[in-house]
C-alpha cells in the first residue's frame, strides 16, 4: 500500500474494515468486515488465550491472522479502523488492557475492544435478546443475558478449578477412568489403547509417565477429548458415560445462568459454540436434562452467528456509534 493511502483520513472511508477475534486456548479465529458488514476476510491461527500463552504469543497469533487473512484477499492492514477481540482468559481487567495497547499500537488504531470470548459468543444469540451461550472448546463456560441487559456467566475456572465438559475436562475425566481401569478399579474401556497411542505411551503401564511429560500441556491434553467423541459413538459404555457427564456438567452452568438472570419462564434460545458439540446428542441430551428442570421451555439455538464474525460486527457498531457522537 502506497504511503498516502495509509495517510489518507478513514473516517468515513468506504474502504473501512473492522475486525472481529475470537480466541481460545487451542486456536484464533479472525474475521474482518466491511462497511456493508459482509465478511471479505477470514483466517485460523494458533491460541490467543493470554492467561495461558502469555500476552505476547497471544497477540502475536492473532497479527499473524490478520496478515494472512489480508494478504490473501488483497485488503490493506491500515484500512482496519476498528477490532473487537473475545479472547478466554481475559476476566483480569490487566490482562484486557495490556492486549488492548498491544493490539492498538501494532494495527496503528485506537478503536479496540476486548471482552471475553463468551460475551462475543452471546451477541450472536441477538444484541440485547435474552439467551444463553454455552461454550465448550479447550475449555468451558456458560453465559447468558436477560431482557434487562443483565448478565451473568458460570464455569470458566480453567483447567485446576473448573472447565467441566469442555475438552480438558473430558480428557481428563476419561483419563481418570482409564487409570482405575489399568489396575482393576473400574470396569475395562477401550479407551486405555487409544491414550496409549494418543499420548505415544508405548504401553499402559508408560502412560502415567506420558502424560506428565513437559509437552503435554492443556491443549494436547484436550485433543484427546475427539477421540473419546469417536470411542463413544463406536459404542464404549465408558466413553458414552464421560460424554454424558459432560452434558450434565454444562447444563448445570446454563441452569445456574437461568436462576441468576431470572429466565425460568421464558422460551429461552440456547447457543452452542465449540468443538465439543460436535458429538451432538451424547452431549446435548443430558445438558438439555439439566436446563430443563429449571427452564423446561428452553430449546437449542441453531442461528448463531460464529464468535468471530460477531466481534467484528461489534467492532462496526461501536465504531461507527461513536463517529455518529
Amino acid at each position: 500500500m502506497s504511503p498516502r493511502a495509509a495517510k489518507k483520513d478513514r473516517k468515513g472511508s468506504k474502504h473501512n474494515l473492522y475486525l472481529g477475534v475470537d480466541g481460545g486456548g487451542t486456536k484464533t479465529h479472525i474475521a474482518i468486515v466491511n462497511n456493508e458488514g459482509k465478511i471479505v476476510g477470514e483466517c485460523f491461527a494458533g491460541a490467543s488465550n493470554p492467561l495461558r500463552v502469555g500476552i505476547e504469543t497471544a497477540v502475536s497469533n492473532i497479527l499473524a491472522a490478520v496478515d494472512k487473512a489480508c494478504d490473501e484477499n488483497d485488503l490493506a492492514r491500515f484500512d482496519i479502523v476498528a477490532a473487537t477481540l473475545g479472547l478466554a482468559g481475559v476476566r483480569r481487567a490487566d490482562l484486557r488492557q495490556r492486549v488492548r495497547e498491544r493490539i492498538s499500537q501494532s494495527l496503528r488504531i485506537k478503536k479496540v475492544d476486548v471482552f471475553t470470548d463468551a460475551e462475543i459468543a452471546l451477541y450472536g444469540i441477538g444484541r440485547n435478546r435474552p439467551g444463553i451461550v454455552i461454550i465448550a472448546g479447550t475449555g468451558s463456560v456458560a453465559i447468558g443475558q436477560n431482557a434487562n441487559g443483565e448478565k451473568f456467566s458460570a464455569g470458566g475456572w480453567g483447567p485446576l478449578a473448573g472447565d467441566e465438559g469442555g475438552g480438558a475436562g473430558i480428557a481428563l475425566s476419561a483419563l481418570h477412568r482409564i487409570a482405575k481401569a489399568s489396575d482393576g478399579r473400574a470396569k475395562p474401556t477401550a479407551l486405555s489403547d487409544i491414550a496409549v497411542d494418543y499420548f505415544r505411551a508405548g504401553r499402559i503401564e508408560n502412560l502415567s509417565v506420558a502424560i506428565y511429560a513437559p509437552q503435554v500441556d492443556n491443549a494436547r491434553i484436550a485433543g484427546f477429548a475427539k477421540f473419546v467423541a469417536d470411542t463413544a459413538k463406536e459404542g464404549d459404555t465408558v466413553a458414552i458415560d464421560v460424554l454424558r457427564e459432560a452434558g450434565t456438567e454444562l447444563g448445570l452452568a446454563a441452569k445456574a445462568v437461568v436462576e441468576n438472570l431470572g429466565l425460568q419462564r421464558l422460551k429461552i434460545p440456547i447457543g452452542l459454540v465449540g468443538s465439543v458439540f460436535k458429538s451432538g446428542e451424547l452431549i446435548t441430551r443430558s445438558l438439555l436434562e439439566s436446563v430443563h428442570s429449571v427452564a423446561p421451555k428452553a430449546f437449542l439455538y441453531d442461528k448463531m452467528t460464529a464468535p468471530a464474525f460477531s466481534a467484528a460486527l461489534m467492532a462496526y457498531e461501536n465504531y461507527e456509534n461513536g463517529n455518529k457522537k
